[in-house]
């Protein structure tokens, strides 16, 4: 301590007031350690005797005082010390109370302008007090009028309670996942059974954030400090990653400009120096959600050593601002400490196809899933004319006599059982004249349709739903007699159900999943999921709004990461829904059409021919037209079509799926008959199925191009944003090795290290961020979230793959496969060669049907020995595979033998659509894709708050739609 001359004369003593539970912790012991052999500080623990039994004036003396709560710690004993004694304080004494109330915490970040997620509080002053203010609802909980659909987040607002509940739509099966603090190798625990909130205390409701199944921890040393790791969430399967010496797997990342300000922010707004926080990062904007006072990173010397610098620079400025605080050119306990060697990640190289140079990395995995196996997909149909439906109608479509409405709710549905209920009549009407089997008809499919939304007791949209459609009106008089309105007198409902993802689908998903992760991403193998953690894989999965799909998106997701638990968290957290992208044939509903009608005609002529050279028709009796349609299972019954001898072919799929699935699931029942049908319905489908999109290679690329449009559209900005990304990183790359250069040519400089001393007393040396990343806080140079090679033992800490995964159903993998074969057809490639290879179009024609879990993957890789602007930078390599394409009647094959007995069929392995050593670069794709690809100026503008400015200066999109060279050909020739 300085005497009264000024001059230096004893150590400073730093007191370590906390309960010793907490001194004797490893990170405490680390950095106390380093602080030690510095030389210029006496530490002095005080024993937690002495800070429970003892009176704060017999307590040591000291110069600096590190201070925080915890459990049994006497927060009011140690203000009074500070008050008496007045030492410097690392953390503030005071503000501390304010963390243990999270209605405090998020009030003081909120003054302080740092983000945190919508919320809302409901505050009980006794147990399971009744709130006028506080709605529930089987999807939502209202609070003052503000609404939280599910998912939504439950917390205590006692920040000491860690019992955090998630609560799940019914969309995605419902039910509540428990959060709370490790208990061995789980954080978390999924209870499928409970879907209402807690009412026995107060609790903060906020939206649920989606941050792609990771989390990241900030840990501040001051405001001019910050270290982020990024952890697996708990919110995905709650199984915590390890590594084999037991410790939890954690990986430390850059934090952007914006988010090293929020780290600021939080330090001054509870003056707390040392502190943690959790940091969620969603849709390109990042929210605080929870703050803990005094935390330490764990394992990570690196860390350690930056904690004790920024610590002995505090307390020299405090106590000893005329002494330097530069850092010695050693740090006094590496002198005897030994280098460990750091580990690498293997070098992309080979694909799964072809064996390519070392100097290619894999930059872009781009894939078109099917989902995976499912129940038969049911239909029900009829004209209801009952006031109740019809009024039902109008309730959900706004009122209005011609709008169709969809319900899908569990709501909804409840609504339409209620009204059926009523209808259904106790008594079942006669049969004998037409109008009574008319009513009979009527009251049968009533009674379906409430049988089928009775069951299991219980709703799941997504497997079940209705659509109600206005075909008949009348004009009335409005209730106030001032004029006439339109209203429905009759209306089409079609109830869908069925088509649920079957144990085996979401075990083939989960397979597949898995075979991603060890295949697609050479070199890498379990390295895939360290590239996922430390924010180097830039994943998004994409699924339709069908259930089937979305479940086969999370089983994917639960093999391809490597999770356990249940579905539903994994599909919330890291599924999204793009039904405009991955729905739908509304776009390609006419084509269609004309392709089933030409089939129709073509396959009926056929038949009509067998018959007449067969001459057999005659011997059998003739059944009834009406009786004919029934047998089909037909709801809308044209007599006079039947009665002229037209087939009807939209059937053969149905049939052909009912039997596939009885022959997988049923095969106990040996049902007679069923394998010589299932050979029929199969020949049939592969005539019919693959036609429905198109009767020859021109209707097939014009369908598939309308059905798939956006899908195409969306797949080639990811290949350009990649490349792009991929190019900023190679150029950054070159700068630094220039700045390297030119740092090397310095330090044959004789006053280099007089020059580096004064330079290293700036303490920004001591930000996680790169340097030439943090200067002036240049936003147009701002990383989103990137590994720090600081404290990474990665080779390769720049190196970023993008993953873009879109599950969908039958017609998009068809439409995206028909639009590769044949794109080359366009008017304006007229004399190109298909993008598919000769051998891999003869396989695509024998294959007649792209199953369950098919898909087609796309993989762009960098060979960083070319030259940035050659075309051959980028390469595209094409596969696919037709999916669990084995018949349920095979009987050769041992692996589908074993796998039959466990009622799921093996997914083929992907085929080359290439010739081995072929080069398909990006630009020559763009240029075949572009004429059926919506344009990248037809998207909706990402949605960036105000002040993110991403990855680049100027937004990715606005940038590939000035480099693109034909977007001005497209525009004007309407293509």
């Amino acid at each position: 301590m300085k005497d009264e001359g000024g001059d230096f004369g004893t150590k400073i003593k730093i007191g370590v007031c906390v309960m010793q539970k907490k001194a004797n912790s490893g990170p405490m012991r680390q950095i106390l350690d380093r602080l030690q052999k510095f030389g210029e500080f006496e530490i002095i623990e005080f024993m937690d005797k002495t800070i429970i039994d003892d009176p704060i004036e017999s307590w040591p003396i000291c110069d600096c005082l590190i201070a925080f709560h915890s459990s049994g710690y006497p927060l009011e004993k140690a203000k009074a010390y500070a008050a008496l004694r007045k030492p410097f304080l690392v953390n503030e004494l005071e503000p501390q109370h304010l963390l243990h109330d999270r209605r405090k915490v998020y009030e003081q970040l909120q003054r302080y302008g740092v983000h945190v997620p919508r919320y809302a509080l409901v505050n009980r002053e006794v147990p399971y007090q009744e709130l006028d203010y506080f709605v529930e609802q089987e999807d939502f909980v209202e609070v003052h009028g503000n609404r939280f659909w599910k998912p939504f987040v439950e917390k205590p607002v006692d920040g000491d309670d860690h019992r955090i509940m998630i609560y799940y739509p019914s969309s995605a099966g419902g039910g509540m996942k428990e959060l709370f603090r490790k208990v061995g190798n789980r954080s978390s625990e999924f209870h499928p059974e409970l879907r209402r909130v807690r009412r026995e205390g107060s609790y903060i409701y906020e939206e649920f954030m989606p941050t792609g199944g990771t989390d990241v921890k900030v840990y501040t040393v001051g405001t001019e400090y910050a270290h982020a790791e990024a952890r697996k969430s708990p919110v995905v399967d709650g199984v915590v990653m390890r590594n084999p010496d037991g410790k939890e797997v954690r990986y430390p990342v850059l934090l952007t400009p914006t988010e090293k300000q929020m780290a600021r922010d939080v330090c001054i707004a509870f003056r707390q120096a040392v502190c943690g926080f959790d940091l969620l990062r969603c849709e390109g904007r990042s929210y605080v959600c929870d703050v803990n006072g005094w935390s330490f990173v764990k394992n990570s010397h690196k860390y350690y050593d930056d904690t004790a610098c920024v610590l002995r620079k505090m307390f020299l400025d405090a106590k000893a601002p005329h002494l330097s605080t530069t850092i010695p050119p050693t740090l006094p306990w590496k002198v005897t400490e030994q280098v460990q060697p750091s580990e690498g990640l293997t070098r992309q190289g080979s694909g799964i196809i072809g064996t390519f140079g070392q100097s290619e990395e894999l930059r872009c995995v781009i894939a078109i899933i099917r989902h995976g196996d499912r129940t038969p997909k049911q239909k029900v149909k009829l004209r209801v004319t009952e006031e109740k439906l019809l009024n039902l109608m109008l309730k959900y479509n706004g009122g209005r006599p011609r709008a169709e409405t969809k319900l899908k709710s569990a709501v909804q549905l409840q609504d339409l059982l209620d009204a059926t209920r009523m209808l259904v009549p106790r008594n079942r009407p006669g049969r004998e004249s037409d109008s009574e089997a008319e009513d009979f008809a009527h009251a049968e499919k009533l009674l379906q349709v409430k049988a089928v939304l009775e069951e299991k007791g219980h709703f799941s949209g997504i497997y079940r739903k209705v659509q109600l459609k206005p075909l008949k009106w009348v004009k009335v008089t409005t209730s106030n007699d001032e004029g006439e309105e339109e209203r429905p007198v009759e209306a089409l409902m079609v109830l869908k159900y069925g088509g649920v993802l079957t144990h085996a689908g979401r075990k083939q998903a989960e397979e597949l999943g898995r075979y991603f992760r060890n295949n697609m991403y050479p070199g890498e193998g379990t390295g895939l999921l360290r590239l996922h953690s430390t924010y180097r894989h830039d994943l998004k999965i994409y699924s339709s709004d069908e259930g089937r799909v979305q479940m086969s998106a999370a089983a994917f997701a639960k093999g391809l990461l490597d999770l356990e638990g249940e579905l539903t968290p994994i599909l919330v957290s890291l599924v999204s829904k793009d039904s405009s992208m991955l729905d739908g044939l509304d776009n390609a509903s006419i084509e269609m059409e004309e392709a089933k009608v030409q089939l129709t005609k073509k396959v009926t002529e056929q038949v009509r021919l067998l018959a007449s050279d067969e001459k057999r028709t005659e011997e059998y009796e003739v059944i009834p037209p009406y009786d004919q349609a029934r047998a089909l299972g037909k709801t809308n019954i044209d007599v006079d079509r039947i009665a002229a001898g037209r087939y009807d072919i939209t059937q053969i799929p149905d049939v052909y799926d009912s039997c596939k699935y009885d022959l997988l699931h049923n095969a106990h029942l040996n049902l007679e008959g069923l394998d010589e049908l299932f050979k029929v319905a199969q020949l049939l489908a592969d005539g019919v199925i693959p036609n429905e999109y198109g009767i020859n290679p021109e209707q097939k690329l014009k369908i598939g191009s309308k059905i798939a449009r956006r899908l195409l559209g969306k797949i080639l900005i990811d290949l350009r944003n990649t490349r792009e990304e991929a190019i900023s990183v190679a150029e950054l790359k070159s700068n630094r090795e220039q700045e390297s250069t030119s740092k090397k040519a310095e330090k044959e400089d004789p006053e280099y290290q007089s020059k580096l001393y004064i330079k290293n007393d700036d303490m920004r040396r001591t930000s996680t961020s790169d340097i030439s990343m943090d200067q002036d806080d240049d936003d147009d140079k701002e990383t989103k979230y990137r590994l720090d090679p600081k404290y990474a033992n990665v080779k390769s800490p720049e190196r970023h793959v993008r993953t873009r995964l879109y599950f969908t159903s039958e017609s998009h993998i068809h439409s995206v496969m028909n639009v590769l074969r044949y794109c080359n057809l366009d008017e304006s490639l007229l004399g190109e060669d298909s993008l598919v290879c000769h051998n891999g179009l003869e396989r695509l024609h024998k294959t007649k049907e792209l199953d369950y879990m098919s898909y087609i993957v796309l993989r762009m890789f960098e060979n960083t020995a070319v030259k940035l602007e050659d075309p051959k930078r980028f390469r595209i390599e094409m596969t696919f595979s037709r999916g669990a394409d084995l018949s349920p009647l095979e009987k050769n094959d041992s692996e589908a033998a074993s796998l039959h007995q466990e009622h799921t069929l093996p997914i083929m392995g992907p085929e080359r659509l290439q010739e081995v050593g072929s080069y398909l670069t990006l630009d020559k794709m763009e240029e075949m894709f572009h004429p059926f690809a919506m344009p990248a100026e037809d998207f909706p503008p990402p949605s960036i708050p105000a002040g993110f400015s991403g990855y680049f200066a100027k937004s990715v999109l606005e940038r590939l739609v000035n480099l693109w060279p034909f977007h001005k050909h497209a525009n004007s020739s309407g293509k």
